[in-house]
């Protein structure tokens, strides 16, 4: 088979609260494939089931040919790496200490890391270009740095599949675009599987292979940036008056919301 994850009727509810409704698709592996839609929607709680946070209530879920059910927590470690929102990080490891933590999956009962598992971190942090920030403590550093920490972390754990929530939302744009870089690099360089969050839908545009649009628990729209970010699809899940065009850069599409004050003479 081809794909690396396959949901087929997820479903989901908080008490009687109903957060997914009968969620199928699937990813094919070494695809670069984005979640986007509004708050609400169930982007998180759908990544949390995908990797074993949450238990789907009903429906089938298979990563890399198997049902989900059937991995043990460490095989499912070894196979899925979450990058979470980012969070406050304010311990004192250093990046090394928090990057070899990437590990764990892959190490005996003591938990003692032998020199394969150090040169593993080493090409990680080197991957993601913090190796000179190595014995430094993670408090010191900044927002976009702690971010791909966090990435090389998960790469340490040899995942065939990434998966990251809003992985961009607190970074300046110059850091948004060296983490987008960086995944695209993963997925071409080492084959991994990446699934990502993001509320950015023109970055969702210019990296994602595919894209799955949620509103209200729903799949609205799934295929590529060209069939999926479309003028009326948007501005129907978002609520909002939206331009969508052709980008400068490339052959896919690009969004611009527009403000009241223009809403006259803007044209679609």
């Amino acid at each position: 088979m081809n794909s690396a994850i396959v949901a087929m009727d997820l479903t989901f509810s908080y008490r009687n609260t109903p957060v997914l409704k009968r969620i199928s698709f699937s990813i094919r592996k070494g695809n670069f494939f984005i979640i986007i839609g509004p708050n609400g929607s169930g982007k998180t709680t759908l990544m949390k089931i995908l990797c074993g946070v949450l238990p789907a209530q009903n429906g089938r879920l298979e990563i890399m040919d198997r049902p989900c059910r059937n991995y043990t927590r460490k095989g499912l470690a070894k196979t899925i790496a979450l990058v979470p929102q980012m969070a406050s990080m304010d311990f004192p490891f250093t990046v090394t200490e928090l990057v070899l933590m990437g590990r764990s999956p892959h190490l005996g009962m003591l938990g003692l890391e032998k020199e394969e598992d150090i040169e593993i971190a080493r090409q990680a942090m080197a991957f993601t270009e913090v190796a000179h920030l190595a014995s430094r403590k993670i408090d010191e550093l900044s927002g976009g740095e702690r971010q791909r920490v966090s990435i090389a972390r998960a790469i340490c754990q040899e995942p065939k599949i990434i998966l990251l929530d809003e992985p961009t939302a607190s970074l300046d744009l110059a850091h948004q675009v060296r983490v987008m870089d960086l995944m695209e690099r993963l997925k071409e360089e080492k084959s991994v599987t990446v699934v990502m969050v993001s509320h950015d839908v023109n970055l969702a545009a210019m990296y994602g292979d595919d894209l799955l649009l949620l509103k209200d628990g729903r799949i609205i729209s799934l295929g590529s940036p060209n069939e999926v970010l479309t003028y009326r699809t948007l501005e129907e899940v978002y609520g909002c008056t939206l331009l969508v065009d052709k980008s400068p850069v490339g052959e896919f599409p690009r969004v611009t919301s527009v403000p009241g004050k223009f809403i006259d003479s803007s044209s679609r």
